[in-house]
């Protein structure tokens, strides 16, 4: 593994930059559209809580559009076809959970272990990221947790019956992310982006989430034990 290049060295009009952002750009924005199509088939399957799901879609839009002009201001195309085969399996995860009414399944993929995912993302982008995407993803993080949040609330109301679906999506989902990341590892160090530090911040949103849901440290130990086997 070469050593991370240092944030003062980034030249954001390399083409090496450019080459790494066109992937990281494009992750980031089809993870937006992901999101908001996941939060309109859960506003369907929780229709008491239609219209704050539809809310929080309406937001991952908005997010989407935001990375899409930080790529403009880069004169970079996103690579958007690399950006569906990357989430091609938590995709088809979740539209097989939705298609079996698997609420609390679905609520895993999308508003913890994508979203912790997201806020990891960006807390070592924001460092590092050139002026126009910082300001961008500053204000984005601030409505994810809004979505996280929602997962979590959610999930701790109806812990006691969730507890033994939440495990099992966690056994079938949790590694795919680690898969994902090493995909984009040497992308991520090319924007000066370590993998050591979005495993950390990973780690420290999801076990969060996972406490304020109610599971103990050791549940949760046990349970991130499945991405770090992946790594």
């Amino acid at each position: 593994m070469q050593e991370l290049i240092a944030p003062s060295e980034l030249d954001y009009r390399s083409e090496t930059y450019k080459d790494a952002f066109s992937r990281i750009n494009a992750i980031v924005v089809e993870g937006e559209q992901e999101a908001y199509d996941n939060y309109l088939s859960l506003a369907q399957l929780l229709p008491d809580k239609k219209d704050d799901l539809v809310r929080l879609s309406k937001m991952e839009m908005r997010h989407k559009k935001g990375f899409q002009a930080c790529a403009k201001n880069l004169e970079v195309t996103a690579d958007m076809e690399f950006a569906k085969k990357f989430f091609a399996q938590l995709h088809q995860n979740f539209q097989d959970a939705a298609a079996q009414e698997k609420v609390v399944t679905c609520l895993l993929i999308q508003s913890l272990i994508i979203e912790c995912f997201a806020i990891a993302a960006y807390h070592i982008f924001i460092p590092v990221a050139d002026a126009f995407s910082r300001k961008i993803t500053e204000g984005v993080v601030q409505d994810e947790y809004t979505h996280l949040n929602f997962g979590e609330v959610w999930l701790k109301e109806h812990f006691a019956q969730s507890k033994a679906e939440l495990e099992e999506a966690n056994a079938q989902n949790l590694p795919i992310i680690w898969r994902m990341l090493n995909e984009v590892e040497q992308d991520a160090e090319n924007m000066a982006m370590g993998k050591d530090a979005l495993v950390e911040d990973f780690m420290i949103q999801y076990g969060d989430a996972l406490s304020n849901i109610g599971f103990t440290t050791r549940d949760i130990m046990r349970l991130s034990a499945y991405g770090l086997r992946a790594i």
